[in-house]
């Protein structure tokens, strides 16, 4: 059984009332998203919360969801308001001073190998849709026609905003010394 048949049927029993359907969809979906989340905000404690709050999002809206085998789209257009929401009201706040952490790795423990920090951290420095369209894509394994589903444009315009985002990590992590 696909991924979107295994959860429209899911979606059809949560919304039938059965409780036990939403513990598997949650465990099926709550990594994936929380990754998500994570690579859009860079805090992990900050991803929990946001989780928790598309979690309840969800169960809010599942009942009025038409399409159950477009929940994955669906999924991850209410975690991206999410963000959305979290980030305006950010930006609204007074400015507070960020903490920022560096590990430092020795190049000739990893032989040249990029660690899953490093390019997370070249994902931090790009601008949100870049970012976003690399996460849903590369890391997330969405199509491109859920990614244009999600982010609510044209599958060219994915498709440009995916080889731009390739482009500009690639010099970000040429700058910082690392081969790609």
């Amino acid at each position: 059984m696909s991924g979107d048949m295994r959860d429209g049927l899911l979606v059809v029993r949560c919304q039938l009332g059965e409780r036990e359907a939403f513990r598997e969809l949650v465990g099926v979906w709550h990594a994936p998203l929380r990754r998500y989340l994570q690579g859009m905000v860079g805090s992990p404690h900050l991803a929990d919360d946001l989780a928790q709050e598309v979690w309840i999002a969800v169960v809010r809206g599942l009942p009025r969801l038409r399409k159950p085998e477009r929940f994955t789209p669906w999924l991850f257009t209410v975690a991206r308001r999410t963000v959305t929401d979290h980030l305006r009201q950010a930006y609204r706040a007074p400015a507070t001073p960020l903490e920022e952490a560096a590990a430092v790795v020795a190049d000739d423990e990893l032989s040249g190998v990029l660690t899953t920090m490093q390019i997370e951290a070249g994902l931090s420095q790009l601008p949100p849709p870049e970012r976003e369209v690399l996460i849903l894509f590369h890391l997330e394994d969405l199509p491109l026609a859920a990614c244009a589903e999600v982010l609510g444009v044209a599958p060219g315009t994915v498709k440009s905003r995916l080889h731009r985002a390739r482009r500009l990590l690639r010099t970000i992590l040429a700058e910082r010394g690392y081969e790609a």
